[in-house]
Formats: C-alpha cells, structure tokens, sequence
C-alpha cells in the first residue's frame, strides 16, 4: 500500500478509477471535494450495545502474529485462515469460504481464501464489515530484508482482532440487520512502491481478493446499506481522519460512524477533518464494483504524513498494537451497529 502521491485521482462514485497514483496514496487537502450534505438525524430510543473487550480482541491480533506471516502461499497463511474458519463457525450462521488462484503483478500464481461469516443471512437489511487478514510478502519499506513477509500486526492483524471480537458479541446479543464480516485475502500482495507505473494495471494489482469477490459474490446479487473497511486500525497514538474516498463514496456513512466515536469519547481518534485518501483499498473496489456505500477506517500518522512508520516493514509486529486503540475503534463500529433500525 505506496505512500504519499503527487498525482490527483478523478474518482466519481459508479465509475471506474481513470486516473492512477500510487497506491494507497495520502494526501493532506480535501482535493476541492464537497461532499452533499448529510441528513439530520433524529434521536432513537435508547439501544443497549454489548461490551467489546479490548483484552479479547488485542489477544485475537496476537493469536494471528503468533503464526508469522500470513502471505498467500505460505505456512502461516493457511494455518491462520484455518484458524479463523475453526473460530468464526460456531458464532456466525454461516461461514462461507471462497477459494481460488489469483494471479500476482509478477506472474506468481497465488492461493487465494476469501472467508464470509453471516448472520441473519435471510434479511435483507445488512451491514457489510470488512478487514483484509493476509499480510505483505517482503518489507519493501525497511532498510533491511526487505525480500522477506512482514508479521503485519497492525497492517492485517488489527482490522481482523477487532472484527473477531465484534463477531463474538454477534453470537450473544443479534442486532436489528443482518452482518457480513468479510476477511479478504490477497489484498497486500501488490507492486512495491518503487515499481509501480501510473496507471489502471497498477491498481489492479492490489485487493485480489475482494475483486475476486465483485466478480463472484458470495451470495448472488448480494447487496448492504453500507460497508466499514478497518485498515491499519490498532496502533498507538492513531489519528482517524475522514478519508477523502469515503467521502466522495459515503459521506452519510462517515458522519455515522465520526459522530458516534465522539460521542463514546473518542474524539481524539476520531477527528472531524478530510486530510488525505487512500488511493486504493478493499473499499474502493466495493464502492467500484458492488455499488454499496464504504468507507475505510484507517489510521494516519502525522509524522510520516502517511501510514504508521511501521507500515510495510519488520517493525510491524506486536510492539505496535494498543488495546486503547481497538477499543476505540471496536465500541465505535459496535455502537454504530446496534443503533441500525
């Protein structure tokens, strides 16, 4: 996921990415983007939502470290995702497994697990949480060994330990729609940095798995009021900044889930800013392609003027990871969640 770009990216909700950065590029203007308004919103009746743990899902992401790297193809990878089969069963109402080969930017043909954990699947009001649980095949960002996979902690892991976490309340306590927690795979195998080309081909390099998905949804003409991409979602000091993307794709979205981490009293998360985009992520793809409404909670680093500085290297290992930060992010997701009607 490259860093910091200089070209501007045309993207307009429906149409296809035209224009091409580096991918996962940030920026600090909001772009001249102005977003529509967003609705006022009434007050509901008072909703009780269950406790999310931050001891659980701060565990959940060190259960995945504890593997090693989880890049397609390796040990780690499948001994993982038959960990989160094994874990997701007996709390969802079904699992859904999409297995396939994707094909890498070098040619290098890929294993690729998809895996969809239900509940309700028969309504028809859904919401759509995603997290990609594979991780980067070399540390193109490091000074040093830079060919060998990444433990990915926070990039992976993270999204993963909080979603896991929710998908336990899930089982104890149903909401009022029905959830897909979707754990793509193959997302983080795209070109390095210093390789990438401007251009289309470039973007299609990264986030296999959920194109993979658009193209064969697990559920036919399968649909959601909206999607929450977790990305990069548990370090220290985290700063959550409305994502430009999100607001072009999703501002109603946004709003909902920015209100809500301030009022729980996480406003130091959660700030009431648009100060870069991401260039492309599994949301992009979902808006793209499945036309439901995403937006991509991912952190940003003020220091870097991108993604945490252990972003894409060995220094991403547990060491990154901060239960203040899951919870945060987990009460928020949860709260938005159980309010849904």
């Amino acid at each position: 996921m490259p860093r910091t770009a200089v070209r501007i990216v045309a993207i307009a909700l429906g149409a296809l990415l035209l224009a091409a950065l580096l991918l996962k590029s940030c920026r600090t203007d909001n772009g001249g983007v102005t977003p529509p308004p967003v609705p006022k919103e009434e007050p509901g009746p008072a909703v009780k939502v269950p406790t999310f743990d931050a001891d659980s899902a701060y565990a959940y992401v060190k259960r995945q470290v504890d593997f090693g790297p989880r890049n397609p193809g390796s040990e780690g990878h499948k001994a993982c995702g038959d960990w989160l089969v094994a874990f997701l069963r007996p709390l969802a109402d079904t699992v859904i497994e999409q297995t396939g080969t994707v094909t890498a930017f070098n040619g290098q043909k890929l294993p690729l697990r998809n895996i969809i954990a239900s509940w309700a699947p028969e309504k028809k009001d859904r919401v759509l949480l995603l997290a990609h649980w594979d991780t980067r095949p070399f540390a193109d960002k490091d000074e040093t060994r830079k060919n060998e996979p990444i433990l990915g902690a926070n990039d992976g892991g993270s999204g993963v330990g909080v979603l896991l976490e929710i998908a336990r309340r899930l089982k104890e306590q149903a909401p009022m729609v029905g959830v897909d927690i979707f754990l793509t795979d193959a997302e983080d195998v795209g070109e390095p940095s210093d390789a990438i080309m401007a251009g289309e081909n470039s973007l299609l390099t990264w986030c296999l798995g959920s194109q993979y998905w658009a193209r064969n949804p697990h559920v036919p003409n399968y649909t959601a009021r909206y999607g929450i991409l977790l990305d990069m979602c548990g370090a220290a000091e985290a700063t959550f900044y409305r994502e430009q993307l999100s607001m072009q794709f999703a501002p109603h979205v946004v709003h909902k889930v920015w209100k809500a981490g301030q009022e729980l009293g996480h406003e130091r998360y959660f700030r009431n800013e648009t100060k870069y985009f991401v260039g492309i992520d599994d949301h992009v793809i979902v808006n793209r392609d499945m036309r439901i409404p995403t937006i991509d909670i991912i952190g940003y680093d003020e220091g870097t003027k991108a993604f945490h500085p252990s972003w894409h290297t060995h220094k991403d290992d547990l060491s990154v990871i901060d239960k203040a930060t899951l919870l945060a992010v987990g009460r928020t997701v949860m709260h938005v969640l159980y309010h849904e009607r």
